[in-house]
Parts: structure tokens; C-alpha cells; sequence
């Protein structure tokens, strides 16, 4: 099932319009399903960057850990989220304030017990940005409460 937002297996915005994908400045692009790959972009907001003129380190790993969550939820037709137990990442140059990042998230291995991710974040021009790699566990997709969150 591919919804109005453009997100498989999900029949609303609830997760997409999550409050950490809107500071990311994420949007969806597409999802394969052969490769299991999700596609977004994400527009780079001043508030998340350090004196360097790019994104802080530790916000970088926000990125790559949306693209490669939204990959497992996609896989699943929106019914697990993964729930990560370690992720290793290489910074390979700024991300830039007001830019706008490719970021590609992919399933390599989901499991019952484990499931292994790997996503990267590229300039509009190619180049890649920053790169990881994630091991998680399967969960149930989290719902927002009816009232937004608390």
C-alpha cells in the first residue's frame, strides 16, 4: 500500500510528521522495494550547525539514523520501527546551513531478533557527506498519542 504521502504502508503523516523529522527538515522521496532502499532529502537549518558553518557530528548521526529508520518501516509496510543498538558513522565533509542533503537509507539484513542498516547522505551534487552503518532490533512502529505529544 503506498499512501497519499507517498510513504508504503502507511495510510497517514504520523510518522513522517514526526517532531524529529520536522528539526531535520526531511521530506520523503521514494522507497524501492526491490533494494529496499529509502530516498529523502533534508534541508540543513542554521540551528543545527556549529561555528564550522556545518551540522554539529552528533546531529549528522540524526540524519543518517532517519533515512535508515524510515528504510526499515518501509520494508515492513509501516508495522516495525527498528530500535537501534549501535551506529557507526564516518563524517566525510560539512553539511552545510541552508543545503539541501540526498539521504539514502537501505535494509541489508532484517531479522526476526536483529536487523543490520546502512545509510549514507550526499550533496545535491554527489558527493558523499557522511556515511553509517546500524544494528537494531524490530519493534512496533510507535504511534503519536491522539493529542500530539506530551
Amino acid at each position: 500500500m503506498t499512501s497519499d504521502n507517498g510513504f508504503p504502508g502507511l495510510a497517514d503523516d504520523s510518522v513522517l510528521g514526526s517532531p524529529h523529522s520536522e528539526l531535520l527538515g526531511a521530506e520523503f522521496v521514494s522507497f524501492d522495494e526491490e533494494t529496499a532502499t529509502a530516498t529523502m532529502r533534508f534541508t540543513v537549518k542554521r540551528e543545527m550547525t556549529t561555528w564550522r558553518g556545518g551540522v554539529q557530528g552528533g546531529l549528522v548521526a540524526g540524519y543518517l539514523d532517519d533515512v535508515m529508520g524510515y528504510a526499515y518501516v518501509a520494508a515492513t509496510g509501516g508495522e516495525q520501527a527498528p530500535l537501534n543498538l549501535e551506529i557507526s558513522m564516518q563524517l566525510l565533509g560539512l553539511l552545510p546551513a541552508g543545503a539541501t542533503i540526498v539521504g539514502t537509507g537501505r535494509v541489508v539484513r532484517g531479522g526476526r531478533r536483529v536487523i543490520f542498516l546502512e545509510g549514507d547522505l550526499k550533496s545535491e551534487q554527489g558527493q558523499v557527506l557522511a556515511r553509517a552503518t546500524s544494528t537494531a532490533i524490530p519493534t512496533a512502529r510507535p504511534v503519536p498519542p491522539p493529542d500530539g505529544i506530551e
